[in-house]
């Protein structure tokens, strides 16, 4: 008997099978119905010996020291800040909107100072910011609205913004200066093998054992443990009882082309145009050098694995109720993006999955054939 099942074997999982296992000293078994570890987040050489994130580009970014030190433990960092570009206009933009954007866009010579009227001249008075329309247009107005977000967004969603939470759009900010790096973060930098042998390290603990492309269904009836950590969808694992939780879905078409380098940036964006929302170029990611390079063509759907929890009041409630359900399990976790339905990000997720870990080893007793004692667990 295993003293815990995590189900999933991405970030939330891995997080809390590596801290199980190497602070409780309690076996697991992780499994995961991919063919490999890592999650979203896994990445491979493809046919050309070029890295490539399998599920489009992870940068991993964060202002908190401890999770940067936690995951030092299984890697080291190459330092990369990330830089996006949108093709808006037939031109070529810096994304967030800065002082560059405008600048570009419209052909002017504008100050700091200067396009903070430029954009109080255009805000549209919202009396209640609910949406994620309401939150562009009170910020920069409906002009740029257009241009850089609503195409995007419905791309992205398969919805208006004004039928989306406000949420999505607050994510990207927009700066007055010339900043033109996507994130903010005090620490930005990507796993320097690669997040898949970061992965590989972090489960690499004797009393971790895996299985790969396993239904959950099956290996419940068949294996025996004592507790669980579930991170999958929360509506699946109640067999969608109260009904479906909507999830918004991605395609990836990867590309090697026979020329050193596509794009200036790792990231282009397409609001206007093209049915795919972004193409990205890895070797900026990576820092390869190689004589060809690889693209990822992103096209945003509703039908394949679910990625994104979307973010609209009635599916709130629903995840509610389901919350409510989760409540009411013994032993069981729920953890991260799919479990809690919320778009976290990548630190956010190891952030979540350490603090869950903080509470189960303060109140779980340990078990007998563990070598954390009851005392110490406490």
């Amino acid at each position: 008997m295993f003293d815990w099942l995590v189900v999933g074997a991405g970030f939330a999982g891995s997080v809390l099978a590596e801290r199980i296992a190497s602070q409780r000293g309690e076996s697991v078994l992780i499994i995961d119905r991919r063919p490999h570890i890592g999650g979203n987040a896994y990445d491979c050489y493809d046919d050309a010996g070029i890295l490539i994130h399998q599920y489009g580009p992870h940068i991993f970014h964060t202002n908190a020291q401890s999770i940067v030190d936690y995951l030092s433990q299984f890697t080291d960092w190459r330092f990369y800040e990330h830089r996006v570009l949108a093709r808006v206009d037939g031109m070529l933009v810096p994304i967030p909107i800065n002082l560059d954007t405008i600048n570009r866009l419209y052909g002017l010579d504008l100050t700091s100072d200067q396009l903070e009227e430029f954009f109080a001249a255009r805000r549209e008075k919202v009396e209640e910011v609910r949406s994620a329309e309401d939150v562009v247009v009170s910020t920069v107005g409906r002009e740029l609205y257009e241009k850089f977000f609503r195409g995007y967004t419905r791309k992205q969603w398969g919805v208006d913004p004004s039928q989306l939470s406000k949420s999505v759009t607050a994510r990207v900010p927009t700066r007055t200066n010339r900043d033109d790096r996507y994130f903010g973060d005090s620490f930005q930098h990507m796993p320097a093998g690669g997040y898949t042998r970061m992965f590989q390290r972090m489960l690499s603990h004797p009393r971790i054992k895996m299985m790969l492309q396993a239904d959950f269904r099956e290996i419940k009836r068949q294996i025996p443990f004592r507790r669980l950590i579930y991170t999958g969808p929360i509506d699946e694992f109640f067999d969608f009882r109260l009904g479906r939780l909507p999830y918004r879905s991605l395609r990836f078409e990867h590309v090697t082309l026979d020329q050193e380098q596509f794009q200036p940036v790792a990231v282009v964006n397409y609001p206007q145009t093209e049915a795919y929302t972004r193409i990205t170029e890895y070797k900026h990611l990576t820092g390869q050098n190689h004589p060809q390079t690889s693209l990822t063509y992103e096209y945003p759907t509703d039908v394949g694995d679910p990625y994104y929890p979307v973010p609209r009041g009635e599916n709130e409630a629903l995840y509610k109720r389901y919350e409510a359900l989760a409540a009411q399990q013994p032993d069981v976790w729920f953890v991260g993006r799919l479990a809690t339905y919320r778009y976290y990000n990548m630190d956010q997720v190891v952030g979540q999955a350490l603090a869950t870990f903080a509470r189960i080893h303060k109140s779980v007793p340990a078990s007998s054939g563990g070598v954390a004692s009851r005392q110490a667990a406490e």
